[in-house]
């Protein structure tokens, strides 16, 4: 598609901070944001990143949060658009990577169609940090053929095709599915999924604050309710959280406290 409008002088840069510890942040990440006059971060991005950014740079706050007040999105396309437009480096800094439940494909598409230069920077996905957390292999040739990305949010209300995910014999990670835990249950249950799946949930995810916990398919609601674990989390669902290599061997019962990974 062809740009309606010649390319402006400056540019934005969809920048993946990562899970949250800063020395998981690429080096090319780091370099962007050295690079920034202006960084328009989100809500998970770590505070300890934004301090990689120049001292004259503009550090502006446009948060996103399934279950919270968000800034609106087309205020922060504008806004990117706006400072591109005065020949900014624009640093569009996400939590994990851009590309992976972060709108970045919206963002790119939208500026580019507006005639802005966009480059997309990778990062660590937490799905991926919470996995090596509880020593999980998201893949494994005797367990797991494949893995799943799925948001268990969606704001439009589609779907995952939970009963065919059931059926497919990947590791499952669930971003945004904490608050919708029993629903889940129930649909994968529905798909043929058994009750004794193992599974794990993770928060905060590579940081020192960070929380996990084991339990099943079965009891999975219950444990986080007990446990009070809430948002961000990662759900992680499949036959290879029983390789967890720094979570108990025995599943924990919706009783036990949480314990920190």
């Amino acid at each position: 598609m062809t740009p309606e409008r010649p390319l402006a002088e400056g540019r934005v840069l969809l920048v993946g901070a990562g899970p949250g510890d800063p020395e998981l942040m690429t080096i090319k990440a780091l370099r962007a944001l050295q690079s920034a006059d202006v960084v328009l971060y989100d809500d998970l991005v770590n505070p300890q990143i934004l301090g990689w950014a120049p001292a004259a740079a503009r550090l502006i706050a446009v948060g996103k949060r399934g279950g919270c007040r968000s800034t609106p999105q087309s205020f922060i396309l504008r806004l990117a658009e706006t400072e591109a437009r005065k020949g900014h480096v624009v640093v569009r800094l996400k939590g994990g990577d851009p590309l992976l439940f972060g709108r970045g494909g919206e963002e790119w598409a939208a500026l580019h169609a507006a005639g802005i230069a966009v480059e997309v920077i990778n990062g660590i996905s937490a799905g991926m940090a919470a996995a090596t957390q509880i020593g999980v292999p998201l893949t494994h040739r005797d367990h797991a053929s494949g893995v799943a990305f799925v948001t268990g949010h969606s704001a439009d209300g589609r779907e995952p095709a939970w009963e065919a995910l059931a059926k497919a014999g990947l590791t499952l990670v669930i971003y945004m599915g904490v608050a919708r835990a029993a629903d889940i249950r129930a649909r994968l249950v529905a798909g043929g999924m058994r009750g004794s799946m193992p599974v794990a949930v993770v928060r905060d995810a590579s940081l020192p604050s960070s929380q996990a916990l084991r339990t099943t398919l079965a009891g999975l609601p219950e444990a986080i309710a007990t446990a009070r674990l809430g948002s961000p989390a990662i759900i992680v669902i499949g036959a290879v959280v029983d390789l967890a290599l720094t979570l108990a061997l025995e599943p924990v019962s919706a009783g036990e406290a949480v314990r920190s990974a």
